[in-house]
């Protein structure tokens, strides 16, 4: 006779009349605060409802929630004891039950800054709560290259509240990016890149068009397509004419001129230690593109193929143009071949070309970005390291720094 599983026991709720302590310490911080604490509290007895400690430059603030178990008075003496015999401020406070529920519409707020001013954390303070969501916890991220703070809100409309704070990003002057807490927050992810002005600091087509003595013209061409007032696909076919007859050669070189974007290298490691996929799609061309791809370890890659013939470029692109639609389409195709949803996908770009990729993601990333690209993305990175992306995602910089040294050298 075979028994079917059960779940296993939950632990009752407590009971919301219990008595309870809140104990709060403040002072500086040294070896054994907490375990001297916490045996003060073991002689009497007492049940750990809550616990939270944070150290701010060696300034230790440390609360505890508990549920006496027995003299309530010879407890409360002993915490006292203990505290101020470490030099510590000792607050206590009775009351009743454990903490209030969390709400639901749970959000992180990344609020990033170079450097962070206090006028913008005070912004970004008064729209949540004009929002009617609170903040119940923050965490610093980072404070280099960029300083880096994440607020755990609930109450939130994570859409109604990236729409709020995307016009306090554009009135204080930082960056700001608002995703689902929880769950959502975790496990694996795609981050797809744009290629030109955004993993590299450069335009290869302007690399290109130089060889030819037309860079300028080129140039001009470029940022009005990237600006949205060009259609791409055009613009591209007349850009890549004003290479024809160029030596297949200069692929070499312009492929030893470009330059990764600083942070760029540390965000596609750290994306790829921690299990996350990472995609290349580009308006821009393969024979560039796929030996930086191979370098960075990068699988997925989708770019555009210029026609060589008899050892010289012919001023056309073979196959289907790597345009608008076509960069969302990979987009979603690396999605479906590593089995993610959507709500998962991470795209990054800077330019009008860009916008149906960072639609279509669950995060659309602006980076440096043109003013409509900034307007329409969810978030907009407009310091100049690529690896900032890592804070939006939640990651520290003590964590990228741990997985470097634990990875050996590179």
């Amino acid at each position: 006779m075979s028994v079917a599983a059960s779940e296993p026991p939950t632990a009752p709720l407590p009971d919301a009349e219990e008595r309870t302590l809140l104990v709060t310490l403040n002072g500086p911080d040294r070896p054994g605060v907490t375990k001297a604490l916490f045996e003060a509290a073991s002689t009497v007895g007492a049940e750990v409802l809550d616990l939270e400690q944070v150290v701010v430059r060696g300034h230790l603030a440390l609360s505890i929630l508990l549920a006496p178990r027995r003299d309530e008075n010879v407890l409360v003496d002993r915490l006292t004891r203990a505290g101020e015999g470490m030099g510590m401020r000792v607050d206590l406070e009775v009351g009743r039950g454990d903490n209030a529920p969390r709400r639901t519409g749970r959000a992180a707020v990344v609020v990033m800054g170079a450097p962070l001013e206090t006028y913008q954390v005070a912004a970004v303070a008064a729209a949540i709560a004009e929002h009617g969501a609170n903040i119940d916890r923050i965490r610093r991220l980072s404070r280099y290259p960029v300083t880096t703070v994440e607020l755990d809100v609930s109450g939130a409309d994570v859409a109604d509240l990236r729409h709020d704070l995307a016009l306090v990003s554009h009135t204080v002057g930082a960056d700001i990016a608002v995703a689902p807490a929880g769950l959502a927050r975790r496990g694996g992810r795609l981050v797809v890149m744009d290629v030109d002005s955004t993993l590299i600091q450069e335009e290869v087509i302007e690399l290109l068009a130089d060889h030819a003595g037309r860079g300028a013209e080129v140039a001009t061409v470029t940022d009005a397509a990237m600006r949205g007032e060009l259609d791409f696909a055009q613009s591209l076919h007349a850009r890549v004419e004003a290479l024809a007859g160029l030596p297949e050669s200069v692929l070499d070189d312009v492929r030893d001129a470009v330059r990764l974007t600083p942070g760029a290298r540390t965000l596609v490691r750290t994306l790829k230690r921690l299990g996350f996929t990472v995609g290349l799609v580009s308006g821009g061309f393969i024979e560039v593109i796929q030996p930086l791809a191979h370098e960075l370890g990068v699988h997925h890659v989708r770019a555009n193929r210029l026609e060589v013939v008899d050892g010289h470029l012919t001023g056309r692109v073979l196959g289907g143009i790597v345009d608008r639609e076509g960069k969302a389409a990979a987009l979603r195709e690396f999605a479906a071949l590593e089995g993610l949803p959507l709500s998962r996908t991470v795209a990054i770009g800077d330019g009008a070309n860009d916008l149906d990729m960072l639609a279509v993601a669950g995060l659309g990333v602006a980076f440096n970005a043109k003013p409509l690209v900034r307007r329409q993305a969810d978030t907009a990175l407009n310091v100049p390291y690529l690896d900032a992306v890592l804070f939006l995602l939640g990651i520290s910089r003590e964590e990228i720094e741990d997985a470097d040294a634990g990875d050996g050298p590179h």
